[in-house]
């Protein structure tokens, strides 16, 4: 897991690796220190079976890959609907565009019957989004348990109505870009949500910010990276704080 209570070197940056196996009290630390730190970490040993991850990308590719009519009842541009599939091209950022396509569906815990409103091709895209929302959202309420062991507050404050909200499940894609100067695939932004767990991809440009410079993420194999979000910036004198993370991602010219 390595030391985190350590600067971290000018020059060599990297999310800190948590190891979810270890020694609980030493993983609340460690938790707490990437939140003072960065806002963010990779964690292994989650929980989260490899298998249910590659069960995960394998409808989603194929969603992504449907005939444009297939897509089309779901798209819109309505940024209050729970339930939609929308271009990012048509916005705009600095005058930059965006450049991704994004599937974003609201997920109540228990799911029940929320997955009614989901795509219902491929035929397994909601069975297997239901398991893998159930899987991440253990695994990110055991997150803030030890969060909270490491702040000393009660393990369960954010039982209940705090953690309590739908679980949003966004697939984002970002196709090859034929001029990555004129666009961007994510603008600098905060999370909203208390945690943001990511599995990641194996196309690059995701960015992280410190001390004012964007760092390449590199992803380790069947890690999540977790991402603190606004709820999150906190401050507690006697216990330091959790600042959230502001996170970017750049378009490529030969990546999909």
């Amino acid at each position: 897991m390595g030391d985190l209570n350590s600067s971290i070197p000018e020059g060599v940056v990297s999310l800190p690796v948590i190891d979810l196996s270890l020694d609980r009290e030493e993983v609340s630390r460690a938790i707490l220190d990437a939140g003072k730190n960065i806002g963010f970490f990779q964690v292994i040993n989650h929980g989260v079976t490899e298998q249910a991850m590659r069960d995960m990308e394998a409808p989603c590719r194929e969603f992504l890959a449907l005939p444009a009519e297939d897509k089309a009842p779901f798209y819109s541009e309505d940024n209050k609907k729970t339930n939609r599939y929308f271009s990012g091209s048509t916005y705009q950022t600095g005058g930059n565009k965006y450049w991704m396509d994004c599937l974003r569906l609201g997920c109540s815990i228990p799911v029940g019957d929320s997955k009614n409103n989901w795509p219902d091709k491929p035929q397994n895209l909601r069975e297997v989004i239901e398991t893998f929302t159930v899987l991440t959202r253990d695994m990110g309420m055991e997150l803030l348990r030890l969060l909270c062991q490491g702040m000393g507050l009660r393990t369960n404050y954010f039982d209940g109505n705090l953690g309590g909200a739908d679980v949003i499940v966004t697939l984002n894609h970002y196709p090859a870009c034929p001029d990555p100067s004129t666009m961007i695939g994510l603008p600098p932004h905060c999370d909203r949500n208390l945690l943001s767990l990511l599995l990641p991809s194996t196309v690059p440009g995701l960015q992280f910010s410190h001390n004012g410079e964007w760092i390449d993420v590199q992803p380790l194999h069947n890690a999540f990276i977790v991402n603190f979000g606004l709820p999150l910036e906190v401050t507690k004198p006697e216990n330091g704080y959790a600042k959230t993370g502001c996170v970017r991602l750049v378009c490529l010219r030969g990546f999909v």
